[in-house]
């Protein structure tokens, strides 16, 4: 009867349907930032995993400890950012191919055919690099259990970290602009209620259940690159880089919250980037 009650839980059936990744409260906040004045053009190459770090055994020797797409995580920060417009590099061979083949197409086969030609690429004015710098796992571990007369309950956590960092460079001098690391704290726990009771002389009852909780991994590495995002783009506001749309929004909550992280100061202008678009 208890191993039926335990596979019919509604808790240990995972959803069949695909949803779209929750929003975190970062999230929220890239998204609610201030319109710019004009959104500057970034290129991503590449936004590695450097702690060189793999899962511990016996799960697996080549399954690495954090994601490997982060890049395609730190692209979708900046475009629900909506003050950058992303151009396609990590992948930019399979797009000059594709070109050639349209150029191939397009040609005329015919005498006096007007010849139709592919708009140029758009240039970047910042690259963004970076990476996942580090991943410490255990960094604060505890727990606290209690037993009265056979029947008691146990919790257990675990803190892991992971670190990123985000750096824009000016593809006109090399220079980096800003550069900024963000930390996002993973954290697991388990809750375990026991029971171990004699009901009467000869029968002995014994229950034991639990349920743990783990933040996915996947999910904090995109939180922490969303952080870095803004930050980023806090930091060039701050420096003049690019400017707000409208000079009243610096009173926006989300600015002033994170301005508090940092303690800002006013911007800089006029802005570099941004401004002809």
């Amino acid at each position: 009867l208890m191993t039926g009650c335990a596979i019919n839980n509604p808790a240990a059936v995972p959803s069949a349907n695909a949803q779209l990744t929750p929003l975190s409260s970062v999230t929220r906040d890239l998204m609610q930032l201030p319109p710019p004045r004009g959104k500057v053009v970034v290129a991503v190459y590449a936004f590695r995993d450097q702690t060189g770090q793999y899962k511990p055994s016996p799960d697996s020797s080549f399954s690495t400890s954090v994601t490997q797409g982060a890049a395609s995580f730190l692209v979708k920060a900046l475009r629900d950012s909506g003050w950058y417009t992303s151009v396609e590099r990590e992948n930019l061979q399979n797009l000059l191919t594709e070109r050639k083949i349209v150029r191939a197409l397009e040609m005329p086969q015919e005498k006096n055919a007007p010849l139709v030609h592919l708009p140029q690429l758009l240039p970047a004015a910042i690259i963004i690099e970076g990476g996942i710098l580090a991943f410490e796992s255990n960094v604060r571990t505890g727990g606290v259990g209690a037993n009265y007369l056979g029947i008691g309950i146990t919790t257990q956590y675990r803190v892991d970290q992971v670190t990123v960092n985000l750096r824009s460079i000016d593809i006109r001098s090399g220079q980096i602009v800003n550069s900024v690391s963000t930390t996002k704290t993973i954290l697991s726990y388990e809750i375990k209620p026991s029971v171990f009771k004699f009901v009467n002389f000869k029968d002995l009852v014994q229950f034991e259940a639990g349920i743990t909780r783990n933040e996915p991994a996947q999910l904090c590495v995109q939180e922490a690159i969303e952080a870095g995002v803004i930050h980023l783009t806090l930091q060039g506001l701050q420096d003049g880089l690019w400017a707000l749309r409208d000079d009243k929004d610096w009173s926006h909550p989300v600015l002033q919250r994170y301005l508090k992280e940092t303690g800002g100061h006013p911007p800089l202008p006029p802005p570099l980037y941004g401004e002809h678009q």
